[in-house]
């Protein structure tokens, strides 16, 4: 019996303009970023809180932690903002720009 070839998903080609693929790789390389200090801020805090020496030099790192995790959504919508003004605005626009992304 001949075989069938396998199954191949459809997939998807998404046309977008230079500046826009710019926007994109920045606001993604920022939050990527941020990440990363959130979790030196807190692994420092964490392993500061082993000594009752450090514990309020270790506070003020969980709070620098906290400011940066304020900042994260700040990113998110400046992204939004940043690439509804290049496609020139209106709510297709706004449909586009949503995002299951992190950044």
């Amino acid at each position: 019996m001949p075989q069938k070839p396998p199954h191949r998903a459809a997939s998807l080609t998404l046309h977008i303009g230079h500046a826009e693929l710019v926007v994109r790789q920045r606001y993604e390389a920022a939050s990527v970023a941020n990440d990363a200090l959130i979790a030196v801020w807190f692994l420092i805090g964490s392993i500061m809180f082993f000594s009752p020496a450090w514990t309020h030099t270790g506070t003020w790192c969980f709070v620098l932690g906290s400011v940066e995790l304020m900042i994260r959504p700040a990113i998110r919508l400046t992204r939004q903002l940043h690439l509804q003004r290049l496609r020139g605005g209106g709510t297709a626009a706004a449909a586009l720009t949503a995002s299951d992304q992190d950044y």
